[in-house]
């Protein structure tokens, strides 16, 4: 077992608060700094400056410009297919680590070479007893990924359907084979993208329960006070919303869209029917842009959190 195959990629973005410990985490599991890349998606709370004086030998990279989740983890991505690596880990910055659970995550690998990727079990950062994310199960037939809050075994590696972006370990040579994240995303369902191409090309995807992590969740996407709008950023209706049509277009075959687009316009109109109810314009107005930009062929704005 050779952690030193891991290159860990991790996207900063006004996270002052989370970044650091997640640092010292991994540090703290036997991970050396010069395996971690950390990209900067052009924060503005100081947060670049502060890992710059205080991380000196991470591999520090600032975007220009928010690039979203794809686009700053492809950067980081990158990197660590030109350094070599065998496996790349993208990392959520709002996430602390088990001393051991890179350990079980690259023994598996190592002995499961059709495997393309594996996820750790994910509790809350908060509630240490929570189950914040045990896997994914996609329903090709209604397009729908759904997030796993139960383990399948708590002993033992199990298959799933999808994995998370916010912990996820490829295979070097599976990226290289199936292409990046896709940027047309920007944030939120290029994982699900991710692993179902993935599995289209004859890998299985894991999830190693004794491998374990604890994540702050929608740290990047909410508020600390609720307004008017509620908690949640209202770009975050638009870009799920938009990038859920993306995803029929992609991935649904003919039979799975009759079933599919009725589907999940019904489930928007229901959202975009409660926002109307509650007053909530901002997030009314995202959920219609998000529908006509998803149908428009081509039409992905970055709306950048």
């Amino acid at each position: 077992m050779e952690p030193s195959l891991v290159a860990f990629v991790i996207l900063n973005w006004n996270g002052r608060e989370y970044t650091p410990s997640c640092l010292d985490s991994l540090s703290q599991a036997g991970v050396d700094f010069s395996q971690i890349t950390v990209v900067d998606n052009h924060s503005e709370d100081g947060s670049y400056e502060y890992l710059l004086e205080n991380y000196p030998t991470i591999d520090l990279v600032r975007n220009s410009s928010n690039l979203g989740f794809t686009g700053g983890n492809n950067v980081g991505i990158r990197k660590a297919l030109e350094k070599g690596y065998e496996y790349v880990f993208l990392l959520n910055n709002d996430t602390e680590v088990r001393p051991d659970f890179l350990h079980f995550l690259v023994e598996e690998m190592e002995t499961s070479q059709e495997t393309a990727a594996i996820q750790p079990l994910i509790y809350y950062l908060k509630d240490r007893l929570k189950v914040w994310n045990a896997g994914g199960v996609y329903n090709s037939r209604l397009s729908l990924s759904q997030t796993v809050y139960q383990p399948k075994s708590l002993n033992a590696s199990y298959e799933t359907d999808w994995i998370t972006g916010c912990a996820i370990m490829v295979r070097a040579a599976v990226i290289r084979e199936v292409g990046l994240l896709d940027e047309k995303y920007f944030a939120y369902f290029e994982d699900v993208d991710w692993s179902l191409r993935m599995r289209k090309a004859g890998y299985r995807l894991k999830v190693h329960p004794n491998a374990v992590i604890y994540h702050e969740a929608g740290a990047s996407s909410k508020t600390k006070k609720a307004d008017k709008e509620g908690f949640l950023n209202p770009k975050v209706h638009y870009l799920n919303v938009r990038n859920q049509i993306y995803q029929i277009k992609k991935h649904a075959d003919l039979p799975a869209r009759i079933v599919s687009w009725p589907l999940h316009f019904f489930r928007f109109g229901l959202i975009a029917l409660y926002f109307l109810i509650r007053g909530r314009k901002s997030k009314l107005a995202a959920i219609i842009k998000g529908m006509r930009d998803g149908l428009r062929t081509g039409t992905f704005q970055n709306y950048p959190l």
